[in-house]
């Protein structure tokens, strides 16, 4: 949201952290958090997708989703592709 090379104009901080408070705030969020099974998780991500580098945050992402039973994972991104066991969709596309 803050970035001025993705978003034309970008967010504030001030209106960034608004808007996180808003979502944290809904009573229909769920939050997740690393399970026990993460690192398992995570290594066969990182392992089957030959991720290195920058890449491996977005291994830790699916491996969170994969986890906790995600069905899909809603990204213009589509290095998230690369992930056996992860659906996702580009929610800018019909």
């Amino acid at each position: 949201m803050t970035h001025p090379r993705v978003y034309a104009p970008p967010s504030t901080t001030t209106e960034a952290l608004a808007q996180i408070d808003a979502w944290l705030g809904s009573p229909s969020l769920v939050t997740i958090g690393e399970a026990d099974n993460h690192w398992e998780t995570l290594r066969a991500l990182l392992e089957a997708g030959k991720v290195a580098g920058p890449m491996v945050h977005d291994a830790r992402i699916a491996a969170l989703c994969i986890a906790h039973g995600v069905r899909e994972l809603w990204t213009v991104d589509r290095d998230f592709s690369r992930f056996p066991g992860l659906v996702t969709r580009n929610p800018l596309q019909g």
